[in-house]
């Protein structure tokens, strides 16, 4: 039978550790899953730090990999621990959604398609020409694929060294292959929304048709682009000629690149602020 028992609580998790994102991603996650999944479903948040999350959200301690951190790479390594032989408050089949993402539609689809046995990514758009997959939008059965954690903590360093991102390696590393989620669901923000530059000066970014959820690998995230800036470093609402001028000082640049910091530029976009709330 395709699909997840649809009798069964549909099961969302999320990661979170560090400061990069506070309890406000977590419950507008929330949000955003409530107004888009049709119940019965549970949202699980595997995280250091539970202040601030609401009620609703059922939270677990975020487990140690046990190993030292990758260096050289910028992969998010902590989220290998969702592919041990157990996982903290889950069981059956999960669906993982990054905290800077975006749910615009139903998800229910992302429960109804291929196998449960699947490992099902979103494509990863950066480099289309590659069969790799994006780790921002998954489904997995938990503790089906083990050997991806155990393979990893073997060797940390010398599977960073090779992959680069953990994205990577879930895909070279899942056996079987992994799948991919049809094209229009999982957008990413800055490729299928944002328009070229200059354009971006002028014109807001759009909304795909038959987008169910917007993804922000590499930002800008979510909040910031609510201010009409690209990061922190950038001041919010700046005008197009401010932000321009800000290129030739390299103390406000939102990039230590003068091109690129002329490139990213964002205003602020009503479908995201319409969208991402809790």
């Amino acid at each position: 039978m395709s699909g997840v028992d649809q009798h069964m609580s549909k099961q969302v998790v999320c990661v979170k550790w560090g400061r990069g994102y506070g309890p406000e991603y977590v419950n507008r996650l929330y949000g955003m899953v409530s107004r888009h999944l049709t119940p019965p479903f549970r949202l699980v948040c595997l995280t250091d730090d539970r202040d601030g999350i609401r009620p609703e959200v059922e939270c677990f301690d975020l487990p140690e990999l046990g190993v030292p951190h990758p260096q050289r790479t910028i992969g998010k390594w902590r989220k290998q621990v969702l592919w041990g032989a157990s996982v903290p408050g889950l069981t059956g089949v999960a669906l993982f959604i990054d905290l800077d993402s975006v749910i615009v539609d139903s998800i229910d689809p992302y429960f109804e398609h291929g196998s449960p046995d699947d490992v099902i990514l979103a494509r990863n758009w950066a480099r289309p020409l590659d069969r790799l997959g994006q780790t921002s939008v998954f489904r997995f059965k938990v503790g089906a694929q083990p050997y991806v954690l155990e393979n990893f903590l073997a060797d940390p360093q010398g599977v960073a060294d090779r992959y680069g991102f953990e994205q990577h390696y879930v895909t070279a590393a899942v056996k079987g292959g992994i799948k991919f989620w049809p094209e229009a669901w999982t957008r990413h923000f800055r490729l299928h929304c944002l328009p070229l530059f200059p354009l971006r000066y002028f014109m807001r970014a759009r909304l795909p048709r038959e987008a169910r959820i917007v993804t922000f690998p590499g930002g800008p995230n979510p909040d910031d682009i609510l201010l009409g800036r690209w990061n922190a470093k950038s001041r919010p609402h700046p005008s197009r000629w401010a932000h321009l001028c800000a290129a030739f000082d390299k103390d406000q640049r939102v990039d230590p690149s003068f091109r690129r910091h002329v490139q990213r530029f964002v205003l602020p976009v009503p479908w995201i602020e319409a969208a991402w709330k809790d």
